[in-house]
């Protein structure tokens, strides 16, 4: 049974999230808090509490064990994009866009 948890409209950005998310695939779940607590980006903890948030689903919904979880899947969509502008020379203005995206993994039993 996969169980999944998704946090939508994070302050990170899709394409930075996706570098991170790419090393948490097919690990366990113990493995992959462990492993994300060490790195030095701030979308890693936006990312672990997503995996929680998976591993919390599935043992408190289907009554899986912690310890046997795996990571399946792991994937961030584009969210909103805002929009601001910076002024320039020349009265003249440059946009800046506030990425987001929606972060969602599934994890199952190891079999």
């Amino acid at each position: 049974m996969r169980v999944s948890a998704t946090a939508k409209n994070t302050g990170v950005s899709a394409r930075k999230a996706r570098l991170i998310l790419d090393q948490v695939k097919g690990q366990r779940v113990s493995d992959a808090l462990f492993m994300l607590s060490f790195l030095p980006s701030p979308s890693a903890k936006v990312i672990s509490k997503v995996v929680k948030s998976a591993a919390s689903n599935a043992e408190s919904t289907y009554n899986m064990l912690p310890a046997a979880l795996k990571v399946v899947l792991a994937f961030a969509n584009e969210g909103k994009t805002l929009r601001r502008f910076r002024p320039r020379s020349r009265g003249r203005t440059s946009p800046i866009l506030k990425r987001s995206s929606h972060i969602t993994v599934v994890v199952d039993e190891e079999r």
